[in-house]
């Protein structure tokens, strides 16, 4: 019980806290944030955020100038990366330049890769396997555009979201059943939210910086970066309507979350997850307060912390500075990797039988659970780990909408996409390797396809 003095001592600091200055320092930038990642926008027949749609508008601007934007980047990127290297000029001996620059060969050979992609696929010269149109020509044509219009906001929009205390002031009023349903941090759930109404990328995106900021540990970045980043509404409605489900969307989008949400309960619990230690990132150690509300009441001592946070926020040149190395760093180090490997899975996925022969053991799975064209089926099953649209790209061949619905769901539930959310983990600090990212794509598949088939023949009943 606390004493009266303890008492006294919680209401001068709330009330203290609580003030017009710090409470509107606290909800402008926030509601900022989350009218720009948080709140769906119908915009003719799509769903959409605030960010996406300030990226579809630059996006249209650019038009088709945008892939050789990418492929110049992409070049500046092994330009820097050599002259630090082998130069070492002074600005690049510490401090985040060096972090982005001074990388080691692996990461080097990758942007290299990444480069040589690129201009082969814009310039059409070289194999055919690396060229084509559903290889390089959908990283640099398709994917890298969008990544350049939508990280570039993401970079310069997230601190609103994240550094003037609206994540704590969520994750302290849901800090309970999180941790009692999923063995996470209240503030997850506005990685989850981002990446539900925006893009998995944001989420995991938004992961990244908590954990580098000392607000998630090993284990809970990883849980949540391999869990909680969903494809977006909009990619869903995509989905729906690329293999002609557009009017099973509201099942279909049911049937995703439940199944998700089930995985994320139980593919945390068991390995390689549930090994992850609970150690935070050694440069900034543990940053999450887990003090008691007292007296005060939950939304009050919310609200108490949130306003804090935000009177620790950075300042404007600081928030532009910091939102420029972030859009620097995703363009020059994060978006060779994903050209790269991106290329490569597509690639294996197009051009060799791999797919195919991992699929063989789930046609017998499909077949189980009364699915039909379960042989037509089962590469889709798993190639999704390429890439989230080509289980989509395969179903269009196949005539029953029930196997159609099955295998979208699927690919939506699976989450690890080595062209995108993969590309991003690898990249991170983050502690996951590729095998581990494969095993957890394999968990999720495993647990997810029996729920989904469950619910497909009940809606097809």
């Amino acid at each position: 019980m606390m004493s009266s003095l303890d008492t006294t001592t919680n209401n001068i600091e709330t009330n203290g806290a609580l003030n017009p200055r710090n409470l509107l320092k606290f909800l402008i930038p926030s509601l900022l944030g989350v009218s720009m990642f948080l709140i769906p926008f119908s915009v003719g027949d799509t769903i959409n955020i605030g960010m996406g749609l300030m990226a579809d508008g630059l996006k249209a601007i650019l038009g088709d100038a945008l892939p050789a934007i990418a492929v110049a980047v992409l070049c500046l990127s092994v330009a820097l990366t050599m002259l630090v290297k082998v130069a070492k000029p002074s600005w690049a001996r510490e401090g985040v330049w060096k972090d982005m620059f001074d990388v080691g060969p692996l990461w080097f050979g990758m942007r290299i890769l990444g480069a040589v992609f690129a201009l082969m696929t814009f310039f059409q010269f070289g194999p055919e396997f690396v060229t084509a149109s559903f290889t390089g020509g959908v990283m640099l044509n398709d994917l890298a555009p969008v990544l350049l219009t939508f990280f570039f906001f993401a970079a310069l929009l997230l601190p609103f979201l994240v550094d003037f205390g609206f994540m704590e002031f969520i994750g302290s009023l849901v800090r309970k059943p999180f941790r009692l349903i999923f063995g996470l941090p209240g503030r997850s759930a506005i990685d989850a939210t981002a990446s539900w109404m925006g893009s998995g990328t944001v989420g995991v995106l938004i992961t990244t910086q908590q954990y580098e900021r000392g607000y998630y540990n090993r284990r809970e970045a990883a849980v949540i970066a391999t869990n909680f980043s969903i494809v977006s509404i909009a990619f869903s409605l995509l989905i729906t309507s690329f293999i002609d489900l557009n009017h099973m969307f509201i099942p279909f989008y049911f049937t995703v979350v439940v199944s998700g949400l089930i995985a994320a309960v139980v593919v945390p619990r068991i390995p390689p997850l549930s090994r992850k230690p609970n150690t935070y990132y050694e440069p900034v150690g543990c940053q999450l307060s887990e003090e008691g509300t007292g007296r005060v009441g939950i939304f009050r001592f919310s609200l108490t912390q949130a306003v804090k946070r935000a009177e620790k926020a950075p300042g404007p040149r600081e928030l532009v500075r910091n939102a420029l190395f972030n859009v620097a760093d995703i363009f020059l180090a994060l978006l060779p990797l994903v050209m790269a490997i991106g290329t490569v899975a597509l690639i294996l996925a197009e051009f060799t039988p791999l797919f195919t022969w991992l699929s063989y053991p789930m046609v017998p799975v499909l077949e189980l659970l009364r699915i039909p064209e379960a042989e037509a089926a089962a590469p889709a099953t798993l190639v999704g780990f390429a890439d989230m649209f080509l289980p989509a790209v395969l179903a269009t061949n196949i005539e029953s909408e029930l196997t159609r619905f099955v295998i979208a769901c699927l690919s939506l539930t699976q989450l690890i996409y080595m062209s995108e959310i993969g590309a991003l983990l690898l990249k991170s600090k983050i502690p996951l390797k590729l095998w581990e990212l494969f095993a957890i794509f394999l968990l999720r598949t495993a647990i997810t396809l029996p729920i989904i088939a469950f619910m497909a023949h009940a809606f097809f009943f």
